[in-house]
């Protein structure tokens, strides 16, 4: 009877130890599979930050690479929070090759308004929505606040032959002059000031 009893309690022993390790190999692997998640996911955190500082590394670069008036375009538009995409689509510039602006006028003689049915055409087959800023500019003759007015008047005519003739829609289009303050000749010549009379049209997305 000693004996069996002697028996029974080394099976029962060898039982306990053997679920004792049993239990600790779960255990050991639990936490090795564990960990190994956890890195997994450190791993993926990390790549994301380091996709997310070459995109902005990217978007620093672009934005260096715009022209002055695209640039400023885009941080007015971003402020305003009319983008979706904060990228500059295209700028076009009219000049007195193609918006030819008398000294002190506004109006938009017919080789204009075929500059800007071609604009309108151009916006119309992007089939997207997009937000454009109209830039006025002007010569240096005259004062400067009378010049800042003028710019404005170049850029709202502008916006309201996209608007009347093309129905690109006013809620979607701003204006700013930038008067005389911005050149592209030196004002020193007929010739000059008028590449100054100039309208210069961003389209953003």
């Amino acid at each position: 009877m000693k004996r069996t009893t002697s028996i029974l309690s080394t099976l029962v022993l060898s039982t306990v130890v053997a679920a004792g390790c049993a239990t600790q190999r779960q255990v050991d692997q639990k936490i090795a599979e564990a960990t190994m998640k956890t890195d997994t996911k450190i791993e993926s955190v990390a790549g994301q930050v380091e996709d997310l500082q070459e995109k902005q590394r990217q978007t620093d670069v672009k934005l260096e690479e715009l022209s002055k008036s695209s640039a400023e375009a885009l941080a007015r538009a971003e402020e305003a929070g009319m983008l979706a995409k904060g990228k500059v689509v295209f700028e076009q510039t009219f000049n007195e090759d193609r918006i030819r602006f008398a000294s002190s006028s506004w109006e938009l003689d017919d080789a204009a308004k075929a500059a800007l049915d071609e604009l309108a055409a151009k916006v119309k087959e992007l089939n997207r929505t997009v937000y454009i800023e109209i830039q006025g500019y002007t010569d240096n003759r005259g004062s400067e606040s009378s010049n800042d007015m003028l710019g404005q008047q170049r850029a709202e005519s502008v916006r309201r032959y996209l608007n009347r003739q093309h129905a690109l829609p006013l809620g979607r289009m701003s204006t700013i002059s930038y008067g005389e303050t911005a050149p592209v000749a030196d004002n020193k010549t007929r010739a000059a000031r008028a590449q100054n009379r100039r309208v210069v049209i961003v389209v953003l997305e």
